[in-house]
C-alpha cells in the first residue's frame, strides 16, 4: 500500500472499526471520481465513515436526509428574488460540496433522485438555463436500507448505473465490537480527527492514477467479464459500457492504492462484484435458491458475477510494462 493511502485508511480507522476493505474501495471511488452507494441496515457506520473521510481529507462534507417530500431545488438550490438589488439571485443548495452523503436515498422520489443524475455523471449543475460547475473532488455516498420496503422508491437502473461501486458495512464481530464500545466510551473520535491530506494532493493521486499500465489480455479479459453478463441466462440486462469503463477506471485506482504501477488480474477479480452486481436486472427464477428459497437481489447478484469469474479464463502472463 502506498503511503497516500496508508496514512488516510489509518486515519479513518481512529473512527471506523475493522472496515479497512470498504475504507479502502471509498477511497478507489474518490480517486476516479466515482461514487458509491452503501446498502446495509442502519446504525452499521455508513454515515460516521462518510464523515471520517471527508475530515481525513479536509474537505466540505454536507448530509441530506431524504424524503418522501424532499424536492430537486433541496438539492441543487434555487433562483430567488432579492428586493435588495432588485434581481434573482442563486442560493446554492448542498450539492455544492466535496463529499455528499444522501442517507436513504430510496425514501425520495423518482424526481428528486434524477436530481442527481447531472451532478454525479458530469460534475454540474444546470438550473433554470444556467450551468454551474462543481467543485473537485466530488464525491455522493448514498445509503438505503435494503430490508424496508415501506415508503421507499427503488432506484432506477439509469440511477444505479451512475454509482461506480455498491457496498455493505456488515455488522462488527464479536471481539470489533469490545474495541467499539472502548472507542467511544469517553468521547466520540470524530470530534479529535485531524486531516491527514489536501485537496490538492488529492488531485495529484488522481492524476497518477490515470498513468497506471493496464495490458492488452486485460482489457480483453474485463471485456469478456462485463460481456458475460449480458450474455447470462439469469440477466435481462447486463453492464453497461459506462460499467466497462468504470471497472477498468476502479482496477487502475486500486493497483495505485495497493502500491502498484500497473495491474493484475486480481485486482479485477476482486472488484467484479462491487462495480458491476448492482448494475445486472435479474430474471425471476435466479432469484430462487437451490433449496427453493428466494435469495436477495444483491446476493443473487454476486452469485452470478462469481459463476462469471469461474468461466471465464484468466490470463497468467506478465502484465507489467
Amino acid at each position: 500500500m502506498n503511503s497516500f493511502s496508508e496514512k488516510l485508511i489509518g486515519n479513518v480507522d481512529k473512527v471506523i472499526v475493522g472496515k479497512d476493505k470498504q475504507i479502502e474501495l471509498l477511497l478507489v471511488s474518490l480517486l476516479v471520481g466515482g461514487h458509491v452507494l452503501l446498502e446495509d441496515v442502519p446504525g452499521t457506520g455508513k454515515t460516521k465513515t462518510a464523515k471520517a473521510l471527508a475530515q481525513s481529507l479536509d474537505c466540505d462534507f454536507k448530509r441530506v436526509q431524504f424524503t418522501i417530500d424532499l424536492l430537486p431545488s433541496d438539492l441543487t438550490g434555487i433562483n430567488f428574488f432579492d428586493r435588495e438589488s432588485n434581481s434573482f439571485v442563486f442560493r446554492k443548495g448542498p450539492i455544492f460540496t466535496n463529499i455528499l452523503l444522501a442517507d436513504e436515498i430510496n425514501r425520495a422520489t423518482a424526481r428528486t433522485q434524477s436530481s442527481l443524475l447531472e451532478c454525479m455523471e458530469e460534475k454540474q449543475v444546470t438550473v433554470d438555463g444556467d450551468t454551474r460547475k462543481l467543485d473537485l473532488p466530488f464525491l455522493v455516498i448514498a445509503t438505503q436500507n435494503p430490508l424496508e420496503s415501506q415508503g421507499t422508491f427503488p432506484l432506477p437502473e439509469a440511477q444505479l448505473d451512475r454509482f461506480l461501486m455498491m457496498l455493505k458495512m456488515d455488522y462488527p464481530t464479536h471481539e470489533e465490537s469490545i474495541e467499539i464500545m472502548k472507542r467511544f466510551a469517553t468521547e466520540d473520535p470524530l470530534d479529535t480527527l485531524a486531516p491527514v491530506t489536501t485537496r490538492e494532493e488529492l488531485q495529484s493521486m488522481q492524476n497518477q492514477v490515470r498513468n497506471v499500465f493496464v495490458s492488452d489480455l486485460l482489457y480483453d479479459y474485463a471485456a469478456k467479464i462485463v460481456e458475460a453478463t449480458r450474455e447470462s441466462s439469469d440477466t435481462s440486462i447486463g453492464a453497461s459500457p459506462r460499467a466497462l469503463l468504470a471497472y477498468v477506471s476502479a482496477a487502475k485506482a486500486l493497483a495505485f492504492v495497493r502500491g502498484r504501477n500497473n495491474c493484475i488480474p486480481d485486482d479485477f477479480k476482486e472488484l467484479a462484484v462491487p462495480v458491476l452486481a448492482h448494475r445486472l436486472l435479474i430474471r425471476s427464477h435466479a432469484s430462487i435458491s437451490g433449496d427453493g428459497k428466494f435469495m436477495s437481489k444483491s446476493d443473487v447478484a454476486a452469485s452470478i458475477i462469481n459463476k462469471i469469474l469461474n468461466s471465464v479464463p484468466c490470463p497468467t502472463e506478465d502484465f507489467s510494462r
